[in-house]
């Protein structure tokens, strides 16, 4: 953010509730604590992030892998949110696990048109700028010195060189140390019932599914994950396996841990995951490299995206006080950063234009304002 925010006038006010205390609403607190804000977060689950969507995921940093389902505006976005990562997690207390050592993509042999498809939808969906050195076709001599752990396994492959990750739950972890550390008003095991915000200069409203009574189109899509600890066999980077049922991604942690996924389920069943959906995971998994067959298995993990009928993020204002940061999906670490940071942009143009103590929305030029952002589509007027 260019300038601090006002802070409110009142010793016990806060300039800005966050309502939901997920992957956006921490990420979103963080940034506003940083511009000068005084910060309340209210949050239904713990400090550890175990209740929320970002809890399961393996937080791949992938937009040229995404933009093969993708639309070009979260490619966009997700782009931007790679490069800003680095300077969201400098200063945090905790360590957070961050990788830039690219995207691996393999297929088998009988699976080769699934490539095609994909190489396909990828250049239609990248700009040109994200293309340009972000590609390199591999053979399968190369594939072996680029990643030891799938020598002889793979024939060819794609190298998307400027790609990374970060470790979900450290993330989720350090926010909140960072948070507490900065001063924020932290309310854990609080959940704030639709219409009863508290009392606050700007309320942002970061609930995901929670947010249904406001965003009636919301809905919920199934994720399943499986965290493994494989020693020895060092992968060095996530690894995408195309397949034309289960594609499925392997993401190397620290400490000899993987994360694979992801199912993708339009339900919002939140019960244990099937014996149908672990079976798809490990044996693609095993079909990666035999030696996972030998790695155990930690967790078994389920959880909900917030979804919205477009598959598109949004953040939208009620012309008031109110503000909701919503329809994430399926790639919230890759966009949460260019997303919250728009969020913030315009809760520092909000509360700028009147002051946090009188109240927002009366002296601010949306449609000037929206219209200058670098994605305006995603913002919306309620």
């Amino acid at each position: 953010m260019s300038a601090s925010l006002s802070p409110s006038y009142s010793t016990s006010r806060p300039d800005v509730a966050v309502l939901g205390g997920g992957l956006s609403g921490r990420l979103l607190a963080w940034q506003l604590i940083r511009a000068g804000a005084r910060v309340a977060l209210y949050e239904r689950g713990d400090a550890e992030g175990s209740s929320a969507a970002g809890w399961v995921a393996a937080a791949m940093l992938a937009p040229l892998a995404e933009a093969a389902v993708a639309e070009p505006s979260i490619v966009e976005m997700g782009a931007v949110g790679l490069e800003r990562w680095p300077s969201l997690i400098d200063g945090l207390p905790e360590h957070v696990f961050f990788q830039r050592n690219g995207t691996l993509v393999v297929w088998h042999q009988p699976d080769r048109a699934e490539a095609v498809m994909f190489d396909r939808r990828m250049r239609a969906n990248a700009p040109p700028e994200l293309l340009r050195g972000g590609v390199e076709r591999v053979t399968g001599a190369q594939l072996s010195d680029i990643e030891p752990a799938l020598a002889g396994r793979f024939q060819e492959g794609w190298l998307l060189p400027n790609e990374g990750q970060l470790d979900n739950r450290q993330l989720l972890r350090a926010l909140a140390a960072g948070l507490a550390k900065a001063g924020a008003d932290l309310h854990w095991h609080t959940e704030i019932a639709e219409g009863a915000y508290p009392d606050a200069g700007l309320v942002i409203d970061c609930r995901g599914l929670g947010a249904r009574g406001a965003l009636t189109r919301l809905r919920g899509v199934r994720g399943e994950v499986v965290r493994i600890h494989a020693p020895g066999i060092g992968l060095r980077r996530p690894v995408r396996l195309l397949h034309p049922r289960y594609p499925i991604y392997i993401a190397p942690k620290e400490n000899d841990l993987y994360v694979i996924g992801a199912t993708e389920l339009e339900s919002e069943d939140m019960s244990p995951m099937t014996v149908r959906s672990a079976l798809e995971l490990l044996s693609a998994a095993h079909s990666l490299n035999p030696a996972f067959g030998e790695a155990r298995i930690v967790e078994l993990n389920v959880n909900c995206r917030p979804a919205l009928p477009d598959h598109l993020p949004r953040v939208q204002w009620d012309g008031e006080r109110v503000m909701r940061v919503n329809g994430l999906y399926r790639h919230g670490y890759l966009l949460a950063p260019a997303v919250t940071g728009e969020a913030c942009a315009l809760a520092q143009a909000l509360m700028q234009s009147t002051g946090a103590q009188t109240g927002v929305g009366h002296a601010f030029d949306w449609e000037t304002w929206r219209a200058s952002r670098p994605w305006p589509d995603l913002f919306r007027q309620a």
